[in-house]
């Protein structure tokens, strides 16, 4: 069972701070373009990217799929390419599969490009995935 205590280990505090990109969000936008043609993007701010405490059983099955123990959650979204999310709202991505050049986290279906400082944080599965999608 998940804690109370546990869900707030991964809103609370800046022990965390991490740098995301700090350029302008049409460079961002360009970049994560070229780099992921055709691919859904989700431009996010005050966001979580999560580290995941695995088993090593876990990790295999998650590496043998093609993915990586992490999440994200953002606390605000800015602009979704396919209209999916409102400005505002908030996200928890699916398990990722790639994190390149310290800002962009790609899941199965999603690029989320990651504007200005955030948070790093480590969080059980149950934890991180025990707060719904937006």
């Amino acid at each position: 069972m998940v804690t109370l205590d546990e869900i707030a280990q991964i809103f609370c505090g800046t022990d965390g701070e991490t740098t995301g990109w700090n350029g302008s969000q049409d460079d961002l936008v360009s970049l994560a373009t070229k780099q992921f043609p055709g691919k859904a993007f989700c431009v996010v701010r005050k966001w979580i990217l999560i580290d995941l405490s695995v088993t090593p059983d876990e990790k295999a099955k998650l590496t043998e799929l093609g993915l990586l123990p992490m999440t994200l959650f953002a606390h605000e979204i800015v602009l979704d390419s396919k209209g999916r999310f409102q400005p505002n709202m908030f996200v928890r991505s699916n398990f990722g599969k790639s994190f390149t050049e310290g800002c962009m986290f790609e899941t199965k279906n999603t690029v989320y490009l990651l504007l200005a400082a955030g948070q790093r944080k480590e969080a059980s599965l149950g934890a991180a995935f025990s707060m719904s999608a937006g």
